[in-house]
């Protein structure tokens, strides 16, 4: 039991991190993250809601992930549900205000940044599944063997054109998270001697097992 309780807070810590990081880049006022111009430009041309866009990516995302041999677990699903809940607690709290000047928002951003980075390390840590877009991350790490900061940063550009060019909104806080980003992470996971590569996540079925067998044991 106190081996699930260890895991189940390394994750929810993960996600509350990446809830912060959320949060902090909308705060800064400097601009949209790539993967949100990405579902700006998408609603614009469809009609739906930039939160209905973010969970059909995350969908079709996960959908390329397991194409790519890539487990989904239930640390996948997790994600997509509790990263939200959390952001609209911190949200609604009001702990983190809205920034007024360039050198807040820059601070806030790189913050941002950071907290996206350790949230990433800690709950793909766990093994239990990446998120949707740390799943592709990943999945690309171990086949083309290039560096995190590379796949990430050449992934955070592709959505951003695409993103631009159907009309999302680009700012300074953009090009910083895209050029930013990937080393950020990097250098987490090199902190915390972390290879992504060699994270052997368990599926679904296989992390009802782990969890019932840590019940069990």
């Amino acid at each position: 039991m106190q081996k699930i309780i260890k895991v189940v807070c390394r994750l929810l810590l993960g996600f509350m991190f990446c809830a912060f990081s959320t949060v902090l880049a909308l705060k800064s006022n400097l601009g949209l993250s790539p993967w949100d111009v990405f579902h700006q430009g998408i609603s614009n041309k469809t009609g739906l809601t930039i939160g209905q866009v973010s969970i059909l990516v995350g969908i079709i995302v996960v959908g390329i992930t397991v194409l790519l041999k890539l487990e989904i677990g239930l640390g996948t699903i997790a994600n997509m549900i509790i990263i939200g809940f959390f952001t609209d607690i911190i949200i609604n709290t009001g702990i983190i205000q809205t920034s007024t000047n360039l050198f807040t928002g820059v601070l806030m951003l790189i913050g941002s940044l950071f907290c996206m980075a350790i949230g990433s390390y800690l709950y793909i840590g766990c093994e239990l599944g990446c998120g949707p877009r740390d799943g592709l991350m990943v999945a690309l790490v171990k086949i083309t063997g290039k560096s995190v900061v590379l796949i990430r940063s050449c992934i955070e550009i592709s959505v951003l054109v695409i993103g631009w060019l159907l009309g999302g909104t680009v700012g300074l806080g953009t090009l910083i998270t895209v050029f930013g980003v990937g080393s950020c992470v990097q250098l987490v996971f090199k902190i915390f001697k972390f290879d992504v590569g060699k994270v052997n996540h368990k599926n679904i079925k296989d992390g009802f097992l782990f969890f019932n067998k840590c019940v069990n044991s």
